[in-house]
């Protein structure tokens, strides 16, 4: 075997290894400069608006929350996203969303294991901002509606145990966080369960399964009724957080930090003034807690219907007082570990540097990936032509 023959066939067989997965794993959010102030959206077009949010007041690299529904596994779309938000210095958290029941329209389909493993293989299809990759498997599973009608800890605990085994098979940077549970439910059989009751009931099904996971999701609302000052501290209100992680490390090792990608309070019963005092308030002295990585209100543009009270956005496209008071709020530069295009052969091979991604010029998936792709490949062979 010549040289030329066997370099390129020790090549291939790298690139088809390394091509597969990364050779990394999760770093810990807290552990480097973090920028906690995030906001849940549910449009991938709201990216533009979100980072003059989060990244204001001398933050940079804040968060975003947003639902990938299974029906909506559309690369181009989903990698321009990645991409922009790369872009706008914005840390993306997925959150997994099945579809609505076509016969019960008043419920979430069920997940199961093939819509995991679904998931996995298209996540890690795409090229994400920074090495961790936020992954929240599914929402409020402990309401009767977001799981075919009828909550069930046991189910969950197992699926969510499945998709840790998954997704860390496909890429180790997969970081998982579990649902947000409701902090409002009650106990009613067949339609809702308390969430330290659904968290007891999901460890029995599957002993050790938070020491599992990477992070845990909260929906720290201000309950009842979405309207509770900051000052109301409880299992009900804006501190939930609190009780559910300490509650979690009784049954596990593990300091889980926290991700609050769901909260704030109703424009019902408060003026948008009230909203806006209450939300400086909490940053200030609730959710400055350590074990924060971040805090995504719900939500930055609802328009209309049912989601309008929480909207920071008004639907004539004004902003409120409270995003305006978010705004305001004095933030950290973050600084996570980015995701780098690299040479996985060394300068000894590729002389010239792998070229990085025209975020304002793709429009494409082609263009995503074709200059990266095209200029290394034409830079191996140009290289493997000339060898001696």
């Amino acid at each position: 075997m010549n040289l030329k023959l066997l370099v390129f066939t020790i090549i291939s067989m790298l690139f088809l290894i390394l091509g597969s997965s990364t050779a990394y794993a999760i770093f810990d959010p807290l552990l480097k400069p973090n920028n906690k102030m995030g906001i849940h959206i549910l449009f991938t077009s709201e990216l533009d608006d979100a980072a003059k949010l989060v990244n204001s007041s001398g933050g940079d690299w804040g968060y975003i929350t947003i639902p990938i529904k299974a029906s909506d596994k559309d690369i181009v779309k989903w990698q321009i996203f990645m991409d922009q938000a790369k872009k706008h210095h914005l840390i993306p958290i997925l959150r997994l969303a099945t579809d609505g029941d076509y016969f019960n329209t008043t419920v979430w389909h069920k997940p199961n294991e093939a819509d995991i493993l679904d998931f996995a293989n298209f996540l890690n299809s795409l090229i994400w901002p920074i090495e961790n990759k936020y992954v929240i498997v599914f929402n409020e599973v402990n309401r009767g509606n977001e799981w075919e009608g009828s909550p069930n800890p046991d189910e969950y605990a197992k699926l969510l145990n499945y998709a840790v085994t998954v997704f860390k098979s496909k890429n180790p940077n997969f970081f998982i966080i579990s649902s947000g549970l409701d902090n409002a439910a009650p106990n009613v059989l067949g339609k809702y369960m308390d969430q330290f009751t659904y968290l007891r009931l999901m460890d029995n099904a599957v002993p050790g399964i938070f020491n599992q996971i990477d992070g845990l999701s909260s929906h720290s609302y201000p309950n009842p009724g979405f309207n509770q000052p900051p000052s109301v501290l409880n299992s009900k209100s804006i501190t939930s957080f609190k009780y559910e992680k300490d509650y979690i490390e009784t049954m596990s090792n593990k300091n889980l930090p926290v991700f609050i990608t769901e909260t704030g309070w109703s424009t019902s019963d408060l003026t948008d003034k009230q909203n806006a005092s209450y939300f400086k308030q909490a940053f200030e002295s609730v959710w400055n807690d350590p074990s924060i990585v971040t805090v995504t209100p719900f939500i930055l543009n609802a328009g209309e219907g049912p989601f309008a009270q929480f909207s920071l956005i008004k639907k004539d496209g004004l902003k409120s007082e409270r995003y305006k008071t978010i705004q305001n709020i004095p933030k950290t530069k973050g600084e996570p570990i980015l995701t780098n295009i690299k040479s996985v052969l060394g300068k000894s091979i590729f002389k010239d540097i792998l070229p990085t991604k025209n975020f304002s010029e793709h429009k494409s998936i082609d263009d995503i990936t074709a200059d990266s792709k095209g200029n290394a490949t034409k830079t191996f062979l140009k290289w493997l032509l000339n060898v001696r």
